[in-house]
């Protein structure tokens, strides 16, 4: 157990880590893969290029040491993690290899300022959190497996179909090799992706939100091919299923993940509003409302480049028009005349040209997209009086808003 001065010299390493927290989780990074390299198959290097992983980690970190008192207040976040640690097949075992490098980064990170009173209580702290999250994650697995058609780890499906849905997504129809069922997933939630990159000669795992509503009997996702001159891992597996995996191909999956998850426990309005490929999660929200046969009034709220590279663009306006089921506004960048129609701007979305009815006060908001798309709609909504527990909000990729 941690005692009372543990707590305290952790707290104060807070300072340290708000300054020198990234600093610290980059150098983490590089010396874990330099002395276990087998954990690039498990991580995701694009997010390692880019560094947010190494931010997500160093605010998680600092999480932790702020509320060091009370670590129950993080289960939120705890259980976000722990969701795409299940995603990853994160075990037990790797905490043990992250604790090491982590404990010797504090080390050589902060030198002699990383007395070994202060490296007894990251120890002991890091054990107690490590005992969380492998504690919950087991929760996670076990309530997976439980299901019809559940299972753990990474499973072998098939591509049945390849649909393209626009100049930039497309679509891919997975099913079990087995022929058995399909677990059960919430509408929201994402699976991921394994694959073999031969320019990396890694297997890299991507998480892709489910695109459709429970069906029983197959995963769709729907990928956006990412356009780069390099080899970038950002895009890799994106640009990978896009231009090499077919019908008939097999890939790895595991199981559905994820807390970004729709609400269907009361009969309030949806809003739901994206950006580019961020409609994916939403649109099996969307999908499930409609196939279920709720009442719930339905908003539906896009934005992208134009109608070339709208993904789902027909399937929105046959549920807007000839089945009244959702009230639509969509923004394009770009307009020519013939895409010209009603509740069609041209422009970013703007909720401020909307009428003020289309952002009702007791409804549920759904937000998807970009981190700075998130955060102008997250404050727009709240700055008008909308209720900060109303609004749900799904950053892809590490989680590194504070909104």
């Amino acid at each position: 157990m941690i005692t009372t001065d543990q707590k305290n010299l952790i707290k104060a390493t807070v300072p340290v880590l708000k300054e020198n927290g990234v600093l610290l989780t980059d150098h983490f990074y590089k010396r874990m893969f330099k002395h276990n390299p087998e954990l690039k198959n498990v991580f995701n290097m694009g997010n390692q290029q880019n560094k947010r992983q190494q931010t997500a980690l160093a605010m998680a970190i600092l999480a932790y040491a702020e509320h060091i008192e009370n670590p129950a207040v993080l289960m939120p976040a705890i259980d976000g993690i722990g969701q795409k640690h299940m995603s990853l097949d994160i075990r037990p075992e790797h905490y043990l290899i992250v604790g090491k490098h982590l404990l010797a980064s504090i080390s050589e990170v902060l030198g002699e300022a990383a007395t070994p009173q202060i490296l007894d209580a990251w120890e002991v702290a890091y054990n107690q959190l490590a005992q969380i999250m492998s504690g919950h994650e087991h929760k996670l697995y076990s309530k997976q497996v439980q299901k019809q058609g559940g299972w753990s780890g990474w499973k072998p499906f098939i591509v049945k179909e390849k649909i393209v849905e626009s100049s930039e997504i497309t679509s891919f129809h997975l099913y079990p090799t087995d022929n058995g069922p399909v677990a059960d997933f919430i509408p929201g939630q994402y699976i991921s992706v394994r694959l073999f990159i031969p320019e990396l000669n890694l297997l890299q795992p991507r998480q892709y939100s489910i695109s459709s509503a429970p069906n029983g009997e197959y995963y769709r996702i729907s990928v956006k091919k990412e356009v780069s001159v390099n080899v970038n891992p950002d895009g890799i597996i994106s640009n990978r299923l896009h231009d090499f995996v077919n019908t008939s191909d097999i890939i790895e999956v595991s199981a559905p993940a994820g807390s970004f998850t729709l609400n269907t426990e009361n009969d309030h309005p949806v809003v739901f509003i994206s950006g580019g490929v961020g409609q994916t999660p939403l649109i099996s929200m969307l999908e499930n409302l409609i196939k279920s046969g709720s009442k719930k009034p339905k908003t539906w709220i896009h934005g992208c480049r134009d109608k070339n590279v709208h993904a789902f663009k027909d399937v929105i306006e046959y549920w807007a028009g000839e089945k009244q089921e959702v009230k639509k506004h969509i923004f394009y960048n770009q307009i020519d005349e013939q895409a010209r129609s009603e509740n069609l701007y041209k422009g970013w979305v703007d909720l401020n040209l909307l009428d003020p009815e289309v952002l009702s006060p007791d409804a549920e908001y759904y937000i998807c997209g970009p981190g700075a798309f998130i955060t102008k709609h997250y404050k727009e909504l709240v700055g008008r009086g909308i209720k900060k527990e109303a609004i749900h909000f799904e950053e892809f990729g590490p989680q590194t808003l504070q909104l």
